[in-house]
């Protein structure tokens, strides 16, 4: 607990201080658009994290996948990500109507680089819109309409580092509890063996 108490970081200047300036070639490769390898890079992704804020300060980070080029390339300062059917709490999508602020983290399975982009959203909902984006014949229930900002490919290093495609590093299912179980012992509002019914129901016939 000693560390809870230990001075902090408290500014940008003491931040930079600390860290020392940045190195020109990190700075320079910040673009404000989609720029070709951008684009090649998002219509590979399948998995992306959202990160939101909202006005009071609270942040959110969700994850967001489907089939590689999941996400809509409209021209290079417009992104559109579908939006499937889910548990409705829409935390991400709440801090979105009092804060437009969004990051975007994209990953390529067998990559170690990741694609940052940082911009604002808005949340759309026009049927018509959103035909364009079926699966199975079922629309999104709402698309996210990011208009970017900055664009920057990030170094591999933390993927290295956590050997995340690394296959020897792969945990085996069967040794964490299922998510039924995690629940119902969290909530102590069901039944572990139900729980996992539902879920995997919900897996099997309700991803879109």
């Amino acid at each position: 607990m000693d560390s809870i108490e230990t001075p902090a970081i408290a500014d940008k200047d003491a931040l930079r201080r600390h860290y020392g300036p940045i190195s020109g070639l990190a700075e320079k490769k910040v673009l404000d658009r989609i720029d070709p390898h951008a684009r090649a890079f998002i219509a590979l992704s399948p998995f992306l994290v959202l990160a939101t804020a909202g006005a009071d300060g609270s942040a959110d980070a969700s994850p967001r996948g489907d089939a590689p080029g999941f996400v809509a390339f409209l021209d290079d300062r417009h992104l559109l990500i579908p939006d499937r059917i889910g548990n409705n709490r829409v935390d991400s999508y709440a801090n979105l109507v009092e804060r437009p602020g969004v990051g975007l983290l994209f990953f390529v399975p067998g990559i170690d680089e990741t694609l940052r982009v940082n911009g604002r959203g808005r949340l759309l909902t026009d049927p018509d819109v959103l035909a364009a984006h079926a699966v199975q014949g079922k629309p999104p229930r709402a698309g996210l309409l990011v208009a970017v900002d900055e664009v920057f490919f990030h170094c591999g290093k933390a993927l290295k580092r956590g050997r995340l495609w690394d296959a020897e590093t792969r945990v085996p299912r069967a040794s964490f509890p299922s998510l039924g179980r995690i629940i119902a012992d969290q909530t102590r509002g069901c039944e572990a063996e139900d729980a996992d019914r539902r879920i995997e129901d919900s897996y099997r016939n309700r991803l879109y």
